[in-house]
């Protein structure tokens, strides 16, 4: 059983989710196989080890015991795993390819510590999601961070981070929209084979509104420059000037009071970035420490 440590990572996955369904989303294997290999474990141990309630999954006593020697084994295979990198002392450039607001605002971050893990030169670049995937494909880079779902064969796709889109402006606007607040804003739109676009006017259609009724007063493609020009917009304006981002991008100007933040009442417009790499990378090293850290992270 410890020599196939595959499953207890997946016992450990389930519980951290407290979701057979959740858990094999971050894993990037279907719920099934999740199923499967608990209950390989629960055969080869001859016992329950977990209770699917209704407020998610909770360990037997035994399921405790085994936990506990589970994380034991996962620390220890960390660290094994960065002394195994040094051994392989292969010299390359790893490639990380983001889409626009992970690669600009999330990613940077990191990279200095994916560096230190991998111990190789980090490049990154940026595009859309489809590119970036497309980029995958073609072998021209090693992990994909993207933000819309472009789901294609011979990838694997792992959940990663939980984003939410807010309405923003430089200037106070109610905490809490209704459509008629949205009819008196001045607007600027993402180009509409945005994923942020799509999903915003899906939400805005269940309201009862469409993008095209609204003052736009600009379309662009980047959140960079929707960002910048919003924050040197005209802050006393009848009609505040917004925008649909990310809390990601405006982070730090909210924080700093330079930008102001709503959501739409009653309303909730989330989705989830993704971790993606080939099929065929699915047992590098590399790969699997870079993806692994990135799992890791439970605050962005």
């Amino acid at each position: 059983m410890l020599k196939d440590f595959a499953k207890l990572q997946t016992f450990l996955m389930v519980i951290k989710e407290k979701s057979f369904s959740k858990a094999s989303a971050k894993l990037g294997i279907s719920q099934p196989a999740v199923t499967q290999q608990i209950k390989f474990i629960e055969d080869y141990l001859d016992t329950r080890i977990v209770e699917r309630k209704k407020n998610g999954i909770i360990l037997t006593k035994e399921g405790e015991d085994l936990y506990r020697i589970a994380q034991r084994l996962d620390k220890a295979i960390a660290n094994s795993e960065k002394e195994l990198l040094k051994i392989i002392n292969k010299e390359f450039t790893f490639v990380m390819g983001s889409s626009y607001a992970i690669g600009n605002y999330i990613l940077p971050n990191y990279l200095c510590d994916i560096k230190k893990r991998i111990g190789n030169e980090v490049h990154m670049l940026v595009g859309s999601s489809a590119e970036i995937i497309d980029q995958l494909e073609d072998k021209k880079i090693d992990v994909a961070l993207i933000e819309s779902p472009v789901f294609r064969d011979g990838i694997v796709y792992r959940e990663w981070v939980e984003d939410e889109l807010v309405v923003f402006s430089n200037q106070q606007i109610p905490k809490h929209l209704k459509v008629e607040d949205l009819m008196g804003f001045d607007w600027i739109c993402r180009d509409e084979n945005s994923h942020t676009r799509k999903l915003t006017s899906e939400i805005f259609e269940e309201m009862g509104v469409q993008c095209g009724s609204f003052n736009v007063l600009a379309v662009l493609s980047s959140p960079t420059s929707i960002k910048e020009s919003i924050l040197h917009a005209d802050n006393n304006s009848e009609r505040p000037l917004v925008s649909v981002m990310s809390r990601h991008v405006i982070q730090s100007e909210i924080a700093e009071g330079k930008l102001f933040e709503a959501r739409l009442k009653n309303y909730k417009i989330e989705r989830k970035f993704y971790i993606a790499y080939s099929k065929e990378k699915k047992h590098d090293a590399f790969v699997d420490n870079v993806v692994n850290f990135l799992l890791s992270l439970t605050k962005i």
